[in-house]
């Protein structure tokens, strides 16, 4: 199936709200757990850098397990940066919310310990923008990890996944789940993105819906 684009930017109020109030914890919760693994360091203290971290919800996680690091989460839409600076109302937590477009943003560090990123890259027209991002505020040896969606076969296999994993979900949910996953890029198309970048990754399948980019910056 041929990849349908979506916008790149969730910027209607709605759309804001559908996901702030959503409950993605367990995705979240599992994000954090595969990146507290892949860190493999309970003390870890570095600069950290999350991109496309819409409503902020996994920003807030990271930086409540890890409060001694210092976080910047960066995201397109306006909106969704407004919703997630009112997670830091009551948390006292180390973590900025800066709004920004990549690759144009400009942002508070040159260079960053750790990057991570949920579900940014089908969003992207042009992936290559996340990949060029992460070699140039990475540091060397700083550990990288990336999920995303990745797109079925046919829009029927779509919609399937849609009815199995979001038939609860408000209607906004359901349809922005859907053309998301006809957004999405296949394992074949990320590995040639990684290849254009000279990044030596390893991508592995880890759901019906899911693919877990992860590796470590070159030295």
């Amino acid at each position: 199936m041929k990849r349908q684009a979506e916008p790149e930017l969730m910027e209607d109020s709605a759309q804001v709200y559908a996901y702030a109030q959503a409950d993605f914890s367990a995705p979240h919760t599992e994000f954090i757990n595969r990146l507290q693994a892949f860190i493999n360091n309970p003390s870890f203290n570095g600069l950290v850098l999350d991109l496309g971290c819409g409503p902020g919800d996994i920003s807030l996680k990271f930086a409540l397990a890890f409060p001694n690091s210092t976080v910047h989460a960066i995201d397109g839409s306006k909106a969704m940066i407004d919703y997630a600076q009112t997670l830091l109302i009551n948390n006292n937590v180390q973590l900025e919310f800066i709004h920004g477009k990549l690759p144009e943003a400009t942002l508070p560090c040159l260079a960053y310990d750790l990057i991570f990123s949920n579900s940014l890259l089908h969003h992207l027209a042009e992936p290559m923008t996340l990949w060029h991002t992460i070699k140039h505020y990475a540091k060397p040896g700083a550990p990288i990890m990336v999920m995303d969606l990745l797109r079925p076969n046919s829009p029927t296999a779509a919609q399937t996944l849609v009815d199995t994993y979001a038939a609860l979900e408000p209607e906004l949910l359901k349809h922005d789940f859907y053309h998301s996953l006809l957004a999405a890029y296949t394992q074949t198309e990320v590995e040639q993105q990684l290849v254009s970048a000279q990044l030596n990754f390893n991508v592995e399948q880890i759901s019906d819906r899911h693919l877990l980019i992860t590796g470590m910056m070159p030295c």
